[in-house]
C-alpha cells in the first residue's frame, strides 16, 4: 500500500484531478515498490532497470483535490518468462474505501548495458509469487496486497 499525496497542480480546468496525473500516481506506487524488492545483500535481483510495456485504466469515479492523501494498492496478476503484471486500485484511505481508478501494467525486466529486455530470475519469480493475487476482486483481505 501507497500513500500518494494530491498536489494542487494535479487538477485540471474541471476541478478534479486530471486523467494523466493518475499514471503519475501509478508509477510513484510502482517505484516504491520495486525499491522495496531490492535485496540491499549483494543479490543481483531487481538490480538494473525495467520498462513499461503497457498501462490499463479504468477510471471509475472523479477525485477532487483535498488534503488527505489517497492509497494505491497493488499486487502482481501475473508472472511470465521476461514480464510481470501489476494491478491497483486508487482509493480513499479511510471511511468508505471509495474506489477512483484500477488500473494494471506490465513491466518487462530490462538489462541496462545490453539495452534490450531481460527474463525474470528464478530468485525474483520466487519473491514475486509471495505478491500475487489472481482472483477478480484484487487484494481485499489478500496477504498478496504490497503493504508499505
Amino acid at each position: 500500500m501507497y500513500s500518494c499525496p494530491l498536489r494542487w497542480s494535479d487538477m485540471d480546468a474541471f476541478g478534479h484531478v486530471n486523467n494523466v496525473v493518475f499514471l503519475r500516481y501509478l508509477e510513484e506506487a510502482r517505484i516504491d515498490f520495486m525499491f522495496r524488492l531490492a535485496p540491499g545483500d549483494g543479490s543481483p535481483s531487481f538490480s538494473g532497470g525495467s520498462v513499461v510495456a503497457r498501462h490499463e485504466i479504468d477510471y471509475v469515479r472523479p477525485l477532487v483535490h483535498r488534503h488527505e492523501p489517497v492509497i494505491v494498492e497493488s499486487w502482481v496478476t501475473k508472472i511470465g518468462a521476461a514480464s510481470l503484471t501489476i494491478a491497483y486500485e486508487i482509493k480513499d484511505a479511510e471511511g468508505s474505501g471509495q474506489v477512483y481508478v484500477r488500473a494494471s501494467t506490465v513491466v518487462v525486466p530490462f538489462d541496462l548495458e545490453a539495452q534490450r529486455p531481460r527474463r525474470i530470475s528464478a530468485e525474483e519469480k520466487s519473491f514475486l509469487q509471495e505478491y500475487v493475487d489472481d482472483s477478480a476482486s484484487g487484494p481485499k483481505g489478500s496477504s498478496g496486497a504490497l503493504a508499505a
